[in-house]
Parts: structure tokens; C-alpha cells; sequence
């Protein structure tokens, strides 16, 4: 069977007919005499889904935190909605690796906790919060604190957590990286029912290129670092909505992992050459 050759899209620009909701402009993020990463260039649009991909240590956080706000570009610009960024955002929902839910509090009080800070009031927090947990499954969860929850329900309270305030943007962190199979299968398909409902912008990074193109509407790859940028970035014409276990059986599935693999590859092999 032939291959179909998947090209990838050199040049980082949004759609056409989408605004650009992340825009981050020749950025290069040093510490110190260390380069993480040089001149990297990557729009997003409304709506859009970018996975990142790339070797262990090329500067993956890194560009997440800038667009976050918490680490501020040595040159270059990161912009939310054609606002710069210059310091931490309240307009994105961050979804991190490790459990970010305070253990002393329950699920509705860690959901609520955001627009707590926002100055909602308190009727308000607990009918949103009450509205999102049960729109993640977790109706009747309400006052289990999270030692009390499973790892998926755990994390389902930490996407009520993030998508409550109604974020611009959704920045993911490998979120369901220390999830058995199963259970992440089911999170990845949850997060992408929550996510068709409203469309925000998400940029993910991950190191599991299956999940990369089982979510993504685009998949950015990342060159090894130190002095790491975008290499190649490959449309995912898959149709949505999506099943994350049966989308990675359709051949254009298997086409665009081969096609973007032969990209990453040679840069995994180089980030293994510079450890040892």
C-alpha cells in the first residue's frame, strides 16, 4: 500500500477566516547563558486546537509559561487577543500534569475557586460550580475532598476547575500523562466533548504523538534543544467529533503519524546523542 504523503505547514499562521487568539512573535526564552528556545514563531486561532510535540527538553513548557504570563521572553512577544502578554493572565484555563487541587478543600470549593478571586459572589460560584461538576460527571462528588476521588475524577475536577470562567484560551500540560490507558482514553474524549461545546483555543503539549493527533486540529513539532524552535507544523484533516480509541484505526490516521514521526524522529535522536 503506498503512503500518503502528508506536507507539512512550514509557515505558522492561523486560518484565514479565523482570528488569531495566541500569536507569539520571534520569541526566544534564555536563562542565564542557557537558550531554550530561539526565534519561534506559532499563531493560533479561535477555536483552534495545536498539539506541540518534541523531544524531552525543547523547551515545550517553556512556550506554555510564556503564553501563561508566568516567564517573560528575553526578545520577542507573546499576544492574548492582540493584547500583549506581560504578566500572568486571567483570561486562559491552565490544565497541569501533576494534581493542582488543594487537599483541604473540597471538589465544588476547588472548582469555585477561581471565580472566588474574580470577586463572583458566593451564590453565584456555588450554581456554576455545582453546574460544572455535574456537566464532568461528578454530580453527588460535590464535598469529597481529592483524596477521595479516583485519579479520572481528580482530573475532571480540574477541568471544571479550568473551563468555568470561560477561559479565551486553554493551555494543557500533558494533562492525562499519569493516567492508566483506559481512564485516559475516557478523559481525552471528555475533554474534547467540553471543548466542541464552546471552541476556546487550546495549545497542548505532549510527548505521545498519537494523543497529539487524536485531539489536535494541528501539530506543531519542536526541534531538539538547547536553542529549540518549530520545524514543521502538520494539519490534522480528521473529522470531528472524535472518538480518541477509533480515530487512531483510520488509515489517515496511521498516514499522519508516519509523516509527522519521520519528522520528530531525527529530533529525539538528537536530544538521546546530547545526553550522553
Amino acid at each position: 500500500m503506498a503512503l500518503a504523503v502528508v506536507k507539512p505547514v512550514v509557515e505558522e499562521t492561523a486560518p484565514q477566516q479565523k482570528k488569531a487568539m495566541v500569536a507569539i512573535n520571534s520569541v526566544t526564552m534564555s536563562f542565564g547563558t542557557f537558550v531554550a528556545v530561539e526565534d519561534v514563531n506559532l499563531t493560533v486561532a479561535d477555536g483552534e486546537f495545536l498539539a506541540i510535540v518534541g523531544p524531552t527538553g525543547c523547551g515545550k513548557s517553556t512556550i506554555l509559561n510564556a503564553i501563561a504570563g508566568l516567564l517573560k521572553p528575553t526578545s520577542g512577544s507573546v499576544s492574548i487577543d492582540d493584547n500583549r502578554v506581560s504578566g500572568i493572565q486571567n483570561d486562559i484555563g491552565y490544565l497541569f500534569q501533576q494534581d493542582a487541587l488543594l487537599p483541604w478543600k473540597t471538589a465544588i470549593e476547588n472548582v469555585e475557586l477561581g471565580l472566588l478571586i474574580r470577586g463572583v459572589s458566593a451564590l453565584k460560584r456555588r450554581e456554576r460550580s455545582m453546574a460544572w461538576l455535574a456537566k464532568v460527571g461528578l454530580k453527588g462528588f460535590e464535598q469529597r475532598y481529592p483524596h477521595q476521588l479516583s485519579g479520572g475524577q481528580r482530573k475532571r475536577v480540574q477541568m471544571a476547575q479550568a473551563l468555568i470562567s470561560g477561559p479565551k484560551v486553554i493551555l494543557m500540560d500533558e494533562p492525562f500523562s499519569a493516567l492508566d490507558i483506559h481512564t485516559r482514553h475516557l478523559m481525552q474524549n471528555e475533554l474534547l466533548r467540553l471543548w466542541q461545546e464552546e471552541r476556546r483555543a487550546v495549545v497542548m503539549i505532549t510527548h505521545d504523538l498519537e494523543e497529539a493527533i487524536a485531539l489536535g486540529d494541528r501539530v506543531a513539532v519542536l526541534a531538539a534543544g538547547p536553542r529549540s524552535r518549530v520545524i514543521n507544523s502538520f494539519p490534522v484533516d480528521l473529522e470531528r467529533p472524535r472518538d480518541v480509541a477509533e480515530i487512531k484505526l483510520d488509515p489517515r490516521f496511521m498516514d499522519l503519524y508516519r509523516n509527522i514521526w519521520a519528522s520528530l524522529r531525527g529530533e529525539v535522536e538528537k536530544s538521546y546523542e546530547r545526553r550522553d
